[in-house]
């Protein structure tokens, strides 16, 4: 039997959870508008595989397992750090890059976009705490496989349209030749707020 309050629950803190911006926003939208919208959407493929896996984890207990053997929690929060930190730093090199040339430079094929997008969201410490904190008090103890399915399709659906929707516009010609005009200041902003996202990680 399927357990529609929990499926609610859990589609009302999500919703709320995932349009808030973090290093998954600021990844799509950058490879949105520097690249195209199907490698942006290869890329959100990624990143809606671990929303899935850590929904998964957090509906099957993933913050017991932190709570029970705090050195998991240190090995993925100082793992993640590093991986933003990197992230960041690379669009701050390349932030210099003239326009067309980058562009160029930048592409790449769905499969290193979907890897991209992949690598991105299980390093993202946002994502991490909002599973293992929220999204897990949300979801009940004890829940039936059709209600687990129900949960993760939930996930799926919601991801999948809220960062589908971010490549779909910044990819649009008008948003992606402001970036063009705008790219080192842009990528500039983007790399110091990803990396500062990894150091402010690193010492809390």
């Amino acid at each position: 039997m399927i357990d529609w309050a929990a499926i609610a629950t859990v589609f009302s803190v999500y919703a709320v959870g995932v349009v808030i911006p973090g290093p998954n926003f600021v990844a799509v939208a950058h490879k949105a508008a520097s690249t195209s919208h199907r490698e942006a959407l290869a890329m959100v493929g990624g990143v809606v595989v671990v929303n899935l896996f850590w929904a998964s984890c957090a509906i099957l207990g993933i913050g017991i397992v932190f709570a029970t053997f705090p050195w998991i929690a240190l090995a993925v929060k100082v793992t993640g750090a590093a991986y933003l930190i990197w992230f960041g730093g690379r669009l701050l090199v390349k932030a210099g890059g003239a326009g067309a040339a980058v562009m160029q430079q930048e592409k790449s094929s769905y499969l290193q976009s979907f890897r991209a997008g992949f690598a991105t969201n299980i390093a993202n410490p946002k994502s991490t705490a909002f599973y293992a904190a929220v999204f897990a008090s949300a979801a009940p103890k004890h829940v039936s496989l059709p209600t687990f399915i129900g949960m993760i399709a939930t996930v799926a659906v919601v991801a999948s349209l809220w960062y589908g929707f971010v490549a779909v516009v910044f990819a649009t010609p008008s948003v992606a030749a402001r970036y063009s005009r705008g790219k080192a200041w842009i990528d500039r902003i983007c790399g110091s707020v990803i990396v500062a996202l990894g150091i402010r990680q690193l010492v809390r």
